[in-house]
């Protein structure tokens, strides 16, 4: 997302809190809880160019937003309890859950401190390949690779393509156009791509990994704090739309047996990989719910609402996003009003289309 856009956003959540539409919507618009998603807690300010800067919040934001939570009268849960608060219908308390993907060693070093403080539980999920140090972060790859490079070659499948790359804001256009090119095309293939970029740009991109993901004996530890969940990622972090039917049941299923052996105790919540509705879709929710997972979680933006109750393995989250740490915005996200507005101009302008 361009900066741009980015402050674009910024201004339209800024008006709806100061014109209390967050307060006054909230009791139409708030269902019956959230769902966090987060990557990574680090405590260093963002680089002139770290397009991925978006994955990171400060432990200090962290901790202010627990606080904003818990003070707006949420009752902080696991996942395990989302089933039966959605079972036993309208709550005098909304929830709220805190989901970090990917299974990052700040996760540990910067989150976890902050949750012991308040006493509260989050869930970490993790790709079932990623501790054995041979993990792809094909999108951290290519920002570094990027970020060395004054131009790049991208060798597309249409034709190589060359972007200059001298300056920061050519860096960040060339990374949005190639991130999403790539998004677009085979995952394999794409990765490929990366791969060559970082061999041309002398990046170790298994090193990268090794420096950044828990390792095994890492995450057995983590996994023994009775605050932590640990829920299954798929093996290599693959956009599961986009694989055959056989294949994307396969990194369900193998990672949730893959994290039930390793770690010694079930696997029962799920994170599509992306989880944009072009990496996950009905196939996707199904094939999680024929594993036998509790929930399975998405990145598709919205609240928990009572008709979740029925769509265990289709549940939207809320994005803890680098860009927007500021705890008005996550007052006027808790609150469902830019959900619903957006689906409100989603019905009106296809009416109108229908027209």
């Amino acid at each position: 997302m361009s900066r741009k856009t980015t402050s674009l956003i910024k201004a339209a959540l800024s008006a709806l809190h100061y014109a209390r539409a967050d307060t006054m919507l909230a009791p139409l618009t708030g269902g019956a809880g959230g769902i966090f998603t987060l990557h990574h807690v680090r405590p260093e300010p963002p680089q002139d160019f770290e397009p991925n800067r978006i994955l990171k919040i400060t432990p200090e934001f962290l901790e202010a937003v627990l606080s904003e939570v818990l003070a707006a009268g949420f009752d902080v849960i696991g996942l395990d309890d989302v089933a039966t608060r959605l079972a036993a219908g309208p709550a005098e308390r909304p929830f709220a859950c805190f989901t970090f993907d990917d299974g990052y060693r700040d996760n540990r070093d910067y989150a976890l401190p902050v949750f012991r403080k308040f006493g509260l539980p989050f869930t970490v999920f993790v790709p079932a390949n990623f501790p054995t140090g041979n993990a792809d972060l094909w999108w951290l790859v290519l920002e570094e690779a990027i970020r060395r490079a004054n131009t790049i070659d991208v060798p597309f499948e249409d034709g190589s393509r060359r972007y200059e790359t001298s300056t920061v804001a050519a860096k960040e256009r060339a990374f949005h156009e190639i991130y999403w090119q790539l998004r677009r095309m085979n995952e394999e293939a794409a990765r490929a791509i990366v791969s060559d970029l970082a061999c041309q740009n002398g990046v170790d991109g298994r090193a990268l990994a090794r420096d950044l993901l828990l390792n095994w004996d890492e995450l057995r530890a983590l996994a023994s704090d009775p605050l932590v969940t640990i829920g299954a990622h798929t093996n290599d972090h693959y956009a599961l739309a986009k694989l055959p039917e056989d294949r994307a049941r396969a990194e369900i299923v193998e990672s949730i047996a893959t994290l039930e052996k390793e770690l010694g105790r079930p696997c029962r919540h799920f994170s599509f990989p992306y989880g944009d509705p072009g990496a996950a879709g009905e196939r996707e929710f199904r094939l999680a719910s024929e594993a036998g997972v509790a929930t399975a979680v998405t990145t598709r933006k919205g609240l928990i609402h009572a008709r979740h109750q029925n769509r265990l393995t289709a549940l939207p989250r809320v994005s803890l996003n680098g860009d927007y740490q500021d705890t008005r915005f996550v007052k006027v996200f808790m609150s469902g009003a830019p959900f619903a507005l957006r689906d409100a101009a989603k019905r009106l302008f296809g009416a109108t289309a229908a027209a």
